[in-house]
């Protein structure tokens, strides 16, 4: 498979910029764009309003295909998560989520992911590496493919960046993908159509909220004192609570948005309502600014110690918290009847293979 860079990982000033340096004209740009994201070609040849020369000079520097699909799962609602295969073999996941509100897609950020939650698929496998902001984009181009394929007219209308690794850990590809995805030019989502989920690194949030991306920040919270969190998450042994909400309260602060806190309930670990009423109590200064979504757990084979909190004790939970005034939800769930938790496919796939991340063979797609 091509190793060369991707085509996508470039803004469209990045690309002007490019073609300028490279003796091209810099108008060249908009008609390379407009065959990426509107016509959505998938071959170079294709892009029939680009002079030859200039496209050999393209083919020649980029790739447009950098990975193929190595599994596809469609669920009986309609999700579907695609198992991919990067040039260098590696595995990572892709979800096309139906809403109510459009067509959402949760994104992957690394090959592997080094944050160690401990009820988290994702983490079963080490980081190998970071994915380029081409990778990252090729993946939303990807299920717009899958979606053109099917003759719908269907368009990926919103983005959540919570698929495999920690997005604010390959912060600088994270923000040259949004910057590619919310061109008014490309794909035109909108910053308010795209949510990026953190396990909490304080200096990365300050540096977020200073760009003004106008995105939303979801923060994986999952306890609400040290000890419990650091027993599920192993990141706030670097950053405990105290850090975070610092980071959290610049945020608020600096960009006057709202922020979501995400909240995996486990059984008997984390879901007893003196847990709620903590959190209620850790949350209370935010409960104007903030929402708090509660999510059922999937479980994974590999993380035995915890169990899906059962309907009765999620209720109470929640109750305890509307009580409070906190704005609290219950996650709808998607793919239930496939491998529905983040990192499960892949971890999965990766066991049967007997390996550690990277397939020996390279798919056809």
């Amino acid at each position: 498979m091509n190793s060369k860079p991707s085509i996508y990982g470039l803004t469209l000033d990045a690309l002007s910029g490019w073609l300028t340096q490279n003796g091209e004209k810099k108008s060249r740009a908009a008609h390379i764009w407009e065959a990426l994201y509107t016509a959505r070609v998938s071959d170079f040849d294709q892009m029939t309003a680009v002079n030859g020369a200039c496209l050999d000079l393209l083919k020649d520097r980029f790739a447009l295909n950098t990975m193929t699909e190595f599994v596809k799962q469609e669920a009986s609602d309609g999700t579907v998560k695609f198992l991919l295969q990067l040039h260098d073999g590696s595995l990572i996941e892709t979800v096309l989520m139906r809403k109510k509100y459009g067509l959402s897609v949760c994104v992957t950020t690394q090959v592997g992911c080094n944050i160690g939650c401990s009820f988290c698929a994702s983490g079963l496998i080490k980081k190998s590496r970071d994915l380029t902001a081409g990778e990252i984009v090729e993946q939303i181009m990807t299920v717009q493919h899958y979606l053109d394929a099917a003759g719908q007219d269907e368009k990926v209308t919103n983005i959540v960046v919570m698929g495999i690794g920690e997005p604010f850990d390959n912060f600088e590809h994270l923000i040259q993908f949004l910057e590619v995805v919310k061109d008014r030019k490309g794909l035109a989502i909108a910053a308010k159509r795209i949510t990026v989920s953190t396990s909490g690194i304080p200096s990365k949030i300050r540096a977020f909220a200073d760009l003004g991306t106008q995105t939303h920040l979801a923060i994986s919270l999952h306890a609400p004192n040290n000890d419990l969190r650091t027993q599920i998450m192993m990141i706030n042994r670097a950053f405990p609570l105290e850090q975070l909400m610092d980071a959290v309260r610049y945020y608020l602060k600096t960009t006057n948005r709202r922020i979501m806190f995400e909240y995996i309930l486990l059984s008997e670990v984390n879901d007893g309502t003196d847990t709620a009423a903590q959190l209620a109590d850790l949350l209370d200064e935010f409960k104007d600014q903030a929402s708090i979504n509660l999510i059922p757990y999937n479980p994974v084979d590999e993380h035995s110690q915890y169990q899906r909190s059962t309907p009765e004790a999620i209720n109470s939970f929640y109750d305890v918290l509307k009580k409070r005034n906190i704005n609290a939800t219950v996650r709808m769930e998607h793919g239930t009847d496939i491998d529905a938790a983040c990192g499960q496919l892949r971890s999965k796939q990766i066991r049967k293979d007997g390996q550690s991340g990277r397939t020996g063979t390279v798919a056809a797609g």
